[in-house]
């Protein structure tokens, strides 16, 4: 096992090291382009180290902007076709190696992290290793390819101690507060403090900070209460105990610091300390394409894509084994601040326009074994994190605005989404309760699709067993879950079949064309979409990216969407394919694949403003809880949206087969539900 000791004389060594391999590499023709380009990276880098802070600080912001282009200036979109990241011009330039060679530039990228955030350790393992990677070409011309993924391999595993154990501790301990002293501590007014991150900076960051420079405290301070108070919210309506809570994790996009910084003030007078952890960026911490944490825009999201499953290099048993031990010892020792976590609080962004990736042969990919062993270490590492912060112990909350990606209208929109965020709880509360009384006397809701759309679903609900007091569907209104609009349950997941299909949605960052999906007893049994060419691409990408390489998903959740005032809100802007999930879902019925909404809280009891309690909480997978916790949770819930206009009906069926339609022709017909078409008509 390794020693973390002289840091400073290490990276001193090897700063040395990669500046004589930056102008003279040693290896043969064909790979000096490759480690003298990746050392000048390293050195550029480096120089930096220590003094960003100041540079910050005394640069003007047209030098800033230069700088920042110059750190990621060759995975940009105009660059990437030449670039070592590109897995398809290292495999082009570099042959057998160019997978593993290309993986390890991505590596060394995080540099722009670590270098602002000074992490010398993290600094100084990634030098070494790009050196004892180098060395092998030294000391033989064409090394075995297996001694260079043997270096990798163990370069994860026995450095997990210290990469798994800081994300961990970063997302727990408000000791960590790099980006909390931007927010807190900057001129917000000086744009230069975007800068500090180290993160790539667009005119999404810029314009979205100016913007927000507009407003007044008092406007500023109202858009963060709506988000804060909603988190409080959460607890009162969960019938969980604040008081004991300490922290608060506030998940959000760079450029949004004016509401963050209401947000901690707000957070702190609850009694809460804000934890601001940025997305991993080392692969052994992240999931597929996945940026959990604050982050700015993406620099390349192709370039996020293809790195998307790196970790088939180091993913075996004895590593999976070894990160969760590494897992279960860090979260032990910080026990105490897992026990005050009182959730996170996300602010979403939507507006970019949909990636459609591009399928590389050349990126690295998992294995059939691999794929199995990625959803085993998910659901165990899952489990863990409940083990020391139950999911019936925390809350969260998550809310969105656009940015200026979304076009010219931008200002307009995030006006506009500011009223969506804010619309009148008490008035949907009783529509959407009129919408539920029916639901509650139904056994069953057939959901049926319009013109070309071909969904034809039918959705089984559970059984009351005392109707005066229980009720099948939440009535969800703004609070954890921002903004208001929508009823919800968990199916029963025997009989619930047919094929849900959706023209065009955008999914966890990426786009699905015609996307169909069919469901057998609860279960996806096949699906398919337009994407690509080839059906196998289609099917394979499906897998990855919505299943999370699992065979199957139940149905997890299906939902009305009540919100009309967003949708018309998103037609009006022709912004419907740009909206997140969280507002999406509120604008058409949708089903969501993978966990129920109530993931590790099913005994929780929970009520409805009507009193009812909420008793449609499980499924036949979550049930299993009981016997065997990896069947019972996927550690996924996406959400499928069909919109208003390709739906034909939702009708829902009593025990003597009366139809009750709730939706005709993308309209509400219900009795009740009149006010949620007005804003159609207008």
């Amino acid at each position: 096992m390794h020693k973390m000791e002289n840091l400073e004389e290490r990276y001193e060594l090897a700063l040395e090291r990669i500046k004589e391999i930056k102008c003279e590499p040693e290896t043969a023709d064909e790979y000096k382009d490759y480690f003298q380009k990746t050392a000048g990276f390293l050195t550029m880098m480096c120089e930096y180290y220590g003094d960003m802070d100041k540079i910050c600080s005394e640069f003007p912001l047209d030098s800033l902007k230069s700088l920042n282009y110059s750190i990621y200036a060759d995975i940009l979109e105009d660059n990437y076709s030449v670039s070592y990241a590109n897995p398809e011009y290292a495999v082009n330039k570099l042959g057998i190696y160019g997978q593993v060679l290309s993986f390890l530039y991505s590596e060394i990228r995080a540099l722009s992290v670590y270098v602002f955030e000074k992490r010398l350790t993290d600094i100084v393992i990634i030098m070494e290793l790009f050196i004892q990677i180098y060395d092998k070409f030294i000391d033989e011309e064409r090394p075995l390819i297996k001694y260079i993924k043997e270096a990798i391999y163990y370069h994860e595993y026995d450095y997990a101690d210290v990469t798994v154990a800081y994300r961990i501790k970063e997302t727990l301990d408000p000791s960590f507060d790099f980006a909390k002293r931007i927010v807190m501590d900057s001129d917000l007014s000086d744009l230069r403090y975007l800068y500090r991150y180290g993160e790539y900076i667009s005119e999404n960051e810029t314009k979205l900070a100016e913007f927000l420079n507009k407003f007044s405290e008092e406007e500023i301070d109202k858009i963060a209460s709506t988000y804060t108070e909603g988190f409080k919210r959460g607890f009162v309506t969960m019938r969980i105990d604040m008081s004991p809570k300490k922290t608060v994790c506030i998940r959000y996009a760079i450029g949004q610091e004016r509401i963050v910084r209401a947000a901690i003030r707000q957070f702190r007078e609850m009694g809460l300390e804000a934890i601001l952890t940025r997305y991993p960026v080392s692969r052994i911490n992240r999931r597929m394409t996945q940026r959990q944490g604050y982050t700015g825009t993406s620099a390349n999201k192709q370039y996020d894509y293809d790195h998307r499953m790196d970790d088939t290099l180091f993913l075996d048993r004895a590593f999976a084994e070894r990160k969760l031990e590494v897992a279960e010892s860090t979260y032990e020792e910080l026990k105490e601040l897992a026990a005050v976590y009182a959730g996170p609080a996300v602010i979403e962004v939507f507006g970019e326009n949909p990636f459609n990736p591009e399928i590389k042969q050349d990126a690295l990919s998992y294995t059939e074994k691999q794929q199995e062993l990625s959803v085993e270490l998910q659901t165990k590492m899952s489990q863990l994190v409940n083990k020391y912060i139950p999911g019936d112990k925390y809350s969260f909350t998550i809310i969105a605005y656009p940015i200026p990606e979304i076009g010219e209208k931008f200002e307009e929109i995030f006006n506009e989404t500011v009223k969506v965020n804010n619309l009148d709880n008490a008035l949907y509360t009783n529509i959407q309760q009129s919408i539920i009384d029916v639901l509650d006397k139904s056994e069953k809701v057939l959901v049926k699709g319009r013109s070309n759309n071909v969904t034809d679903v039918t959705v089984m609900l559970h059984e009351l067993k005392n109707p005066e007091k229980e009720t099948k569907f939440e009535n969800c209104v703004a609070d954890v879950n921002i903004p208001v609009g929508e009823v919800f349950t968990s199916p029963v997941l025997k009989g619930t079949n047919g094929t849900l299909n959706v023209s065009e949605v955008y999914l966890n960052g990426l786009k699905y064309v015609d996307l169909k999906i069919t469901f057998k007893d609860g279960m996806i049994s096949d699906y398919t979409c337009s994407n690509f060419d080839s059906e196998e691409e289609n099917k394979k990408y499906i897998k990855e990216n919505l299943l999370y390489n699992r065979q199957t998903l139940p149905i997890g959740e299906f939902a009305i969407g009540t919100n009309t005032t967003a949708y018309v809100m998103a037609n009006k802007y022709d912004i419907l394919y740009k909206l997140p999930i969280l507002i999406v879902e509120k604008t058409g019925p949708h089903f969501a694949v993978g966990d129920t909404c109530y993931s590790h809280s099913e005994d929780n009891v929970i009520f409805n403003p009507d009193g009812k309690e909420i008793v449609a909480k499980e499924n036949e997978c979550s049930v299993l809880r009981h016997e065997d916790m990896s069947k019972a949770y996927f550690n996924c819930h996406t959400d499928i949206t069909i919109p208003y206009d390709e739906i034909g009906e939702i009708c829902a069926v009593d025990g003597n087969g009366n139809e009750i339609p709730v939706i005709i022709n993308g309209r509400f017909v219900l009795k009740g539900t009149e006010p949620l078409n007005e804003v159609f008509d207008n």
